[in-house]
């Protein structure tokens, strides 16, 4: 299991980008992916070979591989993602059940 990431957490994944598909489209490789990832890019013009930061949220974890969605579910190695902030879950205020009575 990848150490100290666990679902819900939100992760960073550093890409490469290959090229530019549309004005405000790139195609970046993302490490251990395998397979070219579009992401919308309307703030800066990134060049080929520059590295992008792409964020999302833990969805699945395998033995040393995890699943995040960025946009699309997308599995790489548990290595490549850097934590970001951990998930914690909302407390409640008024208990779930009614007092007995």
């Amino acid at each position: 299991m990848a150490k100290g990431i666990n679902i819900g957490d939100e992760v960073v994944i550093t890409a490469t980008v290959r090229k530019r598909v549309t004005e405000d489209r790139v195609s970046v490789s993302i490490p251990s992916y395998g397979q070219p990832h579009s992401v919308i890019d309307h703030t800066t013009k990134v060049q080929k070979g520059q590295h992008i930061e792409l964020i999302g949220n833990v969805t699945h974890i395998d033995e040393n591989r995890v699943t995040v969605n960025l946009g699309v579910p997308v599995t790489i190695d548990a290595a490549v993602v850097r934590l970001v902030s951990a998930y914690k879950a909302p407390i409640r205020k008024a208990p779930l059940a009614d007092k007995p009575t």
